[in-house]
């Protein structure tokens, strides 16, 4: 049906209101200015309450936060900075890692016109902390971290078996910590302002090698079975027992992967399986350098037969944890310590030096030293090996043919055991400083004899002076000495390596003698001497044209006074 307001013409729409439109639009515009007039005005200073690394900033303008920041926390990039894993601390040189603080990003968004709403509530109501920002060279701090944490890295504790006796002994593995450097290098930047010091360093886990596992393994299969009865070796039908004590003190348990092994020291067990049974071993003679018909003669090595040290070890493993407990072992050759061919190549074939003393008529004196020369006769230096004379002589005392003879003490003439033992020291000591050798101990008598080198001799007192020189060469040098009628000379064996060259100063500093008396018992009347003097002894040593160094030795001799015997008379 048709309706009853069909009639009826439609309202036309209502207009919005344009006043009301205008009026919104007044605000907004409004508002917008009041907050950018309120962001131009708040732009000269930082938000009020800002803190950088706990420096406070707050309210001050950009030149006055730039300059406090600079006062305040720039000189921290000129101190260590203490880096720490538990109780273990080390430290970082922000310097060597350009490590600063970068105060205009730091101040960048805090400062100046902005439209932030956060940074100008916090210009209004307060910021608090704000982050600092640094610069780093990333790199350079990385290896400054890789070397910290030498220092600060705990190594884990490796599982490991011992003996105690026969007794295995287990250390239980422990993982260690080491600095996560990835993470230490991105955290360092952010924290060194603002963390408490020392800085903990992140950290990762470090596992063991050896893991309980394995520990647990090598006690049941190995180290209990090896000391739980003794191993018979058996060396082509003659045997040899090694008792669990002897197993256990040639054990060690090294790590293989991650497994523990067992390793036998096989020198070790051999010598116990020849000391248990010597048939087994024929033992063969090392060669040897002796002086026949006065001049070195090598005397051959001879091999021998003896077990080989590897398949005796390896052996004795299989056997100690088998059922069967006998090692079978072939003998095999064995060479010397000291072959023909090391003999060989020690080069002792010609003389290098040859040296002379006058030796005054005095048959007592003359004894100590035919028994001193024979002593260091034949006496084989080894290349870096020290020659000693007071070692090389032995106890000097009757029971090893040394008599009393004149000496000087005290500076005064005396009777000693092995007097003229000095006259083979000067010798000995010449043929040392005249191969190039290296001078390690000397000292000149205190009164010049003229049949030495002047300032180029030496005195021998037991036991507190020693004449010592050094073999600084690849050679082994051999030693001769002997005495004639009237002289005792010296000559060393070897290869020429030094070319020397000596040079003295003469006398200088000159002391007349004069009449000095001598209370002593056993006082020797003297008569007038050479004068004191100071000398010095110069030595250059070259090799292959070019010098090596130059040495000098300068010593002061005293007059050789009138002695005579008695307390000196009275001015009565």
């Amino acid at each position: 049906m048709p309706s009853p307001f069909d009639e009826f013409a439609a309202e036309p729409p209502r207009r919005r209101s344009r006043r009301g439109l205008v009026i919104a639009a007044v605000v907004v515009l409004l508002l917008a200015a009041a907050y950018g007039a309120g962001a131009w005005f708040l732009g000269d200073r930082t938000p009020n309450g800002a803190t950088v690394a706990g420096v406070p900033i707050g309210g001050l303008s950009a030149a006055d936060a730039r300059e406090r920041l600079a006062d305040e926390l720039a000189p921290l990039a000129e101190e260590q900075i203490p880096v720490s894993v538990g109780e273990a601390i080390s430290s970082v040189d922000p310097a060597a890692v350009g490590l600063t603080l970068d105060v205009e990003a730091t101040l960048d968004d805090l400062t100046g016109f902005t439209l932030d709403p956060r940074v100008l509530w916090g210009r209004v109501f307060g910021l608090g902390a704000v982050p600092p920002v640094s610069t780093v060279d990333e790199p350079a701090l990385r290896e400054a971290l890789q070397s910290a944490a030498t220092e600060l890295d705990v190594a884990p504790v490796e599982g490991v078996i011992t003996f105690a006796g026969t007794t295995p002994e287990v250390t239980e593995p422990e993982p260690g910590t080491a600095v996560d450097v990835d993470a230490a290098t991105a955290l360092l930047p952010e924290e060194w302002l603002t963390a408490e010091r020392p800085i903990e360093l992140p950290t990762q886990p470090v596992e063991p090698a050896v893991g309980t596992d394995a520990v647990a393994d090598a006690l049941d299969n190995l180290a209990e079975p090896l000391v739980s009865a003794p191993v018979s070796v058996s060396v082509e039908g003659k045997l040899a027992e090694l008792t669990p004590e002897q197993l256990a003190a040639n054990a060690t348990f090294v790590d293989d992967g991650g497994t523990l092994v067992l390793e036998l020291d096989g020198e070790a067990l051999a010598d116990a399986v020849v000391e248990a049974n010597p048939e087994i071993v024929v033992t063969g003679q090392d060669a040897q350098i002796v002086l026949q018909n006065n001049e070195p003669t090598i005397i051959p090595s001879t091999n021998g037969t003896g077990v080989d040290p590897q398949e005796l070890a390896a052996a004795v493993s299989t056997a100690a944890t088998s059922a069967n407990r006998t090692a079978e072992v072939s003998l095999v050759e064995a060479e010397p310590e000291f072959s023909t061919a090391d003999a060989e190549a020690l080069g002792v074939n010609e003389i290098i030096v040859d040296f002379s003393t006058p030796m005054p008529y005095d048959p007592v004196r003359t004894e100590n030293l035919r028994v001193g020369t024979a002593k260091v006769t034949g006496t084989l230096v080894m290349p870096g090996e020290e020659f000693s004379l007071l070692e090389e002589l032995g106890p000097i005392d009757e029971a090893h043919g040394f008599v009393s003879s004149g000496v000087v003490e005290n500076g005064f003439s005396s009777v000693a055991l092995g007097g003229g033992l000095s006259q083979l020291s000067t010798n000995m000591y010449n043929v040392g400083y005249l191969a190039g050798y290296d001078d390690i101990e000397h000292k000149p008598h205190s009164r010049w004899f003229d049949r030495y080198p002047a300032g180029r001799e030496a005195t021998l007192w037991v036991p507190t002076v020693d004449m010592i020189w050094r073999n600084n060469t690849d050679y082994g040098v051999m030693v001769h000495a002997w005495v004639t009628g009237d002289a005792v000379h010296t000559r060393l064996w070897s290869t020429p390596v030094w070319d020397v060259e000596t040079s003295s100063s003469g006398h200088y500093n000159i002391v007349k003698p004069t009449t000095v008396y001598n209370p002593a018992d056993d006082c020797v009347a003297e008569g007038f001497g050479p004068d004191g003097f100071t000398v010095t002894n110069t030595r250059e040593r070259s090799k292959a044209g070019e010098v090596f160094d130059e040495e000098s030795w300068t010593w002061t001799y005293r007059p050789w006074h009138r002695v005579v015997c008695g307390d000196p008379p009275s001015d009565g």
